[in-house]
């Protein structure tokens, strides 16, 4: 094995620095001697064209060798062009969601319920701001992401991962078949899990797609 492979790890809505897939991966990667990978997590800003300024920059930093993007992070991930990706459980549909609530931070107390609704735990975490101003870039940015799908023409490598309870599932924010309509029906394996990619699945799943695509 020749040189060290830097991945770079998108989290997901509220996550950052701290999130617990990527701690994951590095314990793993750190007891399997001689596989040189580099697990890489940042906390970025929750104005998607913010943090899209932030990852760009991180892209230019590291040049990672690959980009996995977990739940709304991966709709950041799948912009990036020129290099391979996995998502999981990607959140195809919350852009749209996001988009949708804007008018409602223009009401009293909206932002407030919100926040009370969607709160990060303490520690190195995306900070949520619910305001109309980026609520409202969530629609372009979704689409922006699906613009360089393969359907659109994109070239990248695309895998996803999938939980057969994934609670988002059931209300469009997870959506297998929109992922198949953009990046075909032989991109991406389902998992009997949640959401929140168990450990198991980490370790059985995950870590070997990783060393597939970086060819380790």
């Amino acid at each position: 094995m020749d040189g060290k492979r830097t991945v770079l790890y998108i989290h997901g809505m509220g996550g950052g620095g701290d999130s617990r897939i990527p701690a994951l991966l590095r314990g793993f990667f750190s007891r399997m001697g001689g596989v040189p990978v580099d697990v890489v997590v940042r906390t970025y800003d929750f104005d998607p064209e913010r943090g899209r300024e932030e990852i760009l920059g991180w892209m230019e930093e590291l040049k990672p060798s690959l980009v996995i993007g977990e739940s709304l992070g991966s709709i950041q991930a799948i912009r990036i062009k020129g290099v391979p990706h996995i998502l999981v459980s990607p959140s195809l549909g919350a852009p749209a969601r996001l988009s949708a609530m804007a008018p409602l931070m223009l009401l009293p107390g909206g932002p407030a319920i919100a926040g009370r609704i969607w709160h990060p735990r303490e520690g190195d975490r995306q900070k949520l701001e619910f305001r109309f101003g980026i609520l409202r870039k969530y629609r372009a940015h979704g689409k922006a992401a699906l613009a360089g799908s393969p359907r659109e023409g994109g070239r990248d490598y695309f895998h996803a991962f999938f939980g057969t309870k994934d609670h988002y599932r059931r209300t469009g924010v997870v959506s297998i078949s929109l992922w198949k309509k953009y990046f075909g029906s032989d991109t991406f394996t389902i998992y009997e899990g949640t959401h929140f990619m168990e450990e198991e699945h980490v370790r059985n799943l995950l870590v070997p797609k990783i060393m597939e695509v970086l060819g380790l």
